[in-house]
Formats: C-alpha cells, structure tokens, sequence
C-alpha cells in the first residue's frame, strides 16, 4: 500500500525536513514487510482567495484529487482522538482491506473545509492544540514509523 501525505503549504529546508526525511525512510524501509510500498508527500499550493471558507473549498478540491479513489484519512483538530495503538490498528485494517493508497489530508491555516472531511473514510486528531502544517507533517511522519513499529513488533514503542 502506498502512504501519501497530502498537505497544504510546502516544506521549506531545515529541521522539519530533515525529520520528515528520516522518518519517512524508516516507514518505507521498516514498513515493506507488511505491505507498505511508499510514502509520499503531495503539497499543494495555499489558496489567494478573499475569504476562509473559499479557501478551505479551493484547497479541499485540490486535496482530494490526491486521494485518487483510495482510502482517505483528515487530519483535523476536532476529529477522534487515537492513541498510537489505535493509529497502528487503523492503518492494520486499511492494509489487510488490500487498499491500494491510504491518503492523509493535512489542511492549510485556515484548517479543511467541511466536505475534505466528509469525503475521508475517518477523520482524527493529532491532539486539541493547532499544529503548523510543517510540525502537523512531522508529527504524522513519526506516527507512522510508530504505527509500523507497533505492527513488526519492533521495540520503537514502549508502553
């Protein structure tokens, strides 16, 4: 299954990068025995329109293309909170459905709009506060290496 990351906004050099980096590597290089083929970033540019809502429905369309029928997972503040177990039986239940791409929709500042999160098979949480998209990719990154880790049974997560 390929993993991809669809986010407003783009990645500028530096730390956040370099985290994105490794831990995209490790979900790839740990997550193949289990079926993950890929993880991929898709950024999409922030749209110039006048108003919040506008904004949110230009960039919801532009998102979703990026899901390309697969199976869609939001990022957003008021959706369930999951613990990192939860997240690695998700991902385990997308991956033995045979799902060909799992698609993660991370919002631009003003968050997404209503129908990004309608249109995505499960809408979470990564915690009540608001994230820079940069931090909310890294953040996600990490929870997908742990999520793998939980599933190859490797020692990554401690309880």
């Amino acid at each position: 299954m390929k993993l991809v990351v669809a986010a407003v906004g783009r990645m500028k050099s530096g730390p956040g990068a370099a985290l994105w980096a490794t831990f995209q590597k490790r979900v790839v290089r740990q997550g193949r025995g289990i079926g993950i083929s890929a993880l991929d970033i898709r950024e999409i540019p922030e749209s110039r329109r006048a108003g919040a809502a506008e904004r949110r429905e230009q960039e919801a369309a532009r998102l979703l293309a990026c899901a390309q029928g697969g199976v869609i997972l939001a990022l957003d503040e008021a959706g369930e909170m999951v613990t990192s177990r939860q997240f690695s039986r998700l991902l385990a239940t997308r991956l033995e459905s045979g799902a060909q791409q799992l698609t993660f929709l991370i919002g631009g500042p003003d968050g997404l709009a209503p129908r990004a999160c309608e249109a995505a098979d499960r809408v979470v949480s990564l915690g009540a506060m608001t994230w820079p998209h940069q931090i909310a990719r890294v953040l996600l990154a990490e929870q997908l290496y742990r999520a793998v880790t939980i599933l190859t049974n490797h020692p990554y997560h401690r309880e």
